[in-house]
């Protein structure tokens, strides 16, 4: 199954979160925090958005970072997403 989003919205597929900290502690599943960088993979076209045109400016491919509390998480064929607006991207890592 493929994800299309429409607009200004991205589709990111989280980095895996850390098993363990830096000391070799052994986290449990709801200490583990939600990673902050992610990759995009599906970017929709941009357009008028509440009035104002849209330039996407990310591309798939692009390391980025975002938000704690950004986005809305799916589960796709066991795959897990976020899809977010483009304003949510808080910067490109290169």
């Amino acid at each position: 199954m493929t994800i299309k989003p429409l607009f200004d919205k991205v589709v990111l597929k989280a980095a895996v979160a850390e098993e363990t900290t830096k000391s070799g502690i052994l986290l449990a599943g709801s200490a583990k925090e939600k990673p902050q960088m992610s990759e995009v993979v599906a970017v929709g076209p941009g357009g008028l958005v509440d009035g104002k045109e849209i330039k996407m400016t990310v591309k798939v491919g692009d390391k980025v970072i975002v938000g704690k509390y950004s986005g809305t998480e799916v589960k796709i064929d066991g795959n897990e997403y976020m899809i977010v607006s483009q304003s949510e991207i808080l910067a490109v890592v290169e």
